[in-house]
Order: C-alpha cells, then sequence, then structure tokens
C-alpha cells in the first residue's frame, strides 16, 4: 500500500510531507542515530550474531542449526535486492534538508538496521536462558531500530513513508526467520506438558 502511494502520488503523500516538516530538526545527535543504519556498523553486529548462534547450535548439537544464521545472512543479502529496485521503480525524491535527487524510497539504512538487528535478536532469542536477558536482547534491538528510523527522519534524510516501507517490508522477513525450524529453543523434559 505504501508503494502504491508513492507511485500514484495517494493521500498519503501529503500527510508524509507534513510530518517530515514538523519533524526534520538536522543536528549532530540525529545523523549519529541515522548512521547506525549503515553498513559497515550493522552487518558486523549481524556476522557476529549468526557466527555465535552458529558456534553455540553446533557445540550443543542442535539439529539445523546452521538453519537460522543461514537464513539471516540470506535476509540481509535480499536487502539491497530488494530496496534498490523499488527506489529505481518509485524514484521518490528527497526531502527539502537533502540534495536533489530521487531513489530514497524505501530506506536502506531503515532496512539495514531493521534486518541487522532484528536477526540478531531473533537468532540469538534461543540461546538465552534467562528471562530477563531474552528481554533485553529484544529491548535493545528495538531501540536500535527505532533509533536508526527516528534519526533518519529527524535529520531529513528520508520521508517517514519511507522508514515504514522498510520495517514492513523486512519485519515480514523477520517474522519468516522466526518461524524456520530450528529456530525455536528446544523445551526442557519439565516444561513438556501433555500432549
Amino acid at each position: 500500500m505504501l508503494t502504491w502511494q508513492v507511485r500514484v502520488d495517494g493521500p498519503l503523500i501529503g500527510a508524509d510531507e507534513r510530518l517530515s516538516r514538523a519533524l526534520v530538526r538536522p543536528d549532530r545527535f540525529s545523523e549519529r542515530l541515522s548512521d547506525l543504519g549503515n553498513i559497515p556498523v550493522a552487518v558486523p553486529v549481524l556476522g557476529v550474531a549468526l557466527g555465535w548462534a552458529a558456534w553455540r547450535g553446533r557445540a550443543a548439537g542442535r539439529p539445523r542449526w546452521w538453519l537460522p544464521p543461514v537464513a539471516g545472512a540470506v535476509l540481509m543479502a535480499l536487502v539491497p535486492a530488494l530496496v534498490v529496485p523499488l527506489k529505481l521503480w518509485t524514484g521518490r525524491p528527497g526531502t527539502p534538508a537533502v540534495a536533489p535527487g530521487t531513489g530514497y524510497f524505501p530506506s536502506g539504512h531503515t532496512a539495514t538496521a531493521v534486518v541487522a538487528y532484528g536477526a540478531a535478536v531473533v537468532v540469538l532469542l534461543p540461546l538465552l536462558r534467562p528471562a530477563a536477558a531474552r528481554r533485553w536482547l529484544v529491548l535493545a534491538g528495538t531501540v536500535l531500530v527505532l533509533a536508526v528510523s527516528y534519526g533518519l527522519v529527524r535529520r531529513g534524510y528520508h520521508w517517514p513513508l519511507d522508514v515504514a516501507a522498510s520495517w514492513c517490508l523486512f519485519g515480514a522477513g523477520l517474522c519468516g526467520l522466526r518461524l524456520l525450524p530450528g529456530h525455536r529453543r528446544p523445551r526442557r523434559r519439565e516444561d513438556r506438558g501433555p500432549r
């Protein structure tokens, strides 16, 4: 729906532009937040998480231990494969805060952050035992994605709809990653209830 709105200059575009005008206040802090979505920052975080998940899964003898880390890597590879053609197809111009040009929809930085930090959370969750550690991991991943998103909009690098489109596109990919076999933590014998 968001892509359609951008392509046909639908009614959401006016609301998007008004919201952007209200939010854009370029500053150093918002620029630093948006930098957390850069490939040299986000992808190494994902790489470490995928490597650790593979090592721990293999060491524990988990069936299909390799599947979630490989799927996380494939999902990251899909970011440019999906974002670049969409940017070319929509040809959306940037905000007044950036140089004239097109190719701002969807946000590649947001997509990178959603996949890198989100997939790191998804593959690491089954490996953490204490519920508090699991909650902190989810909170940290969420805060990182929201920080990048806020920084991009506040700095004026992207319209809010650019960011929302990346959330939708790659949030769906994270849901698929979570459903993969081999992802769930094995239940302990005492956790198993009657069938």
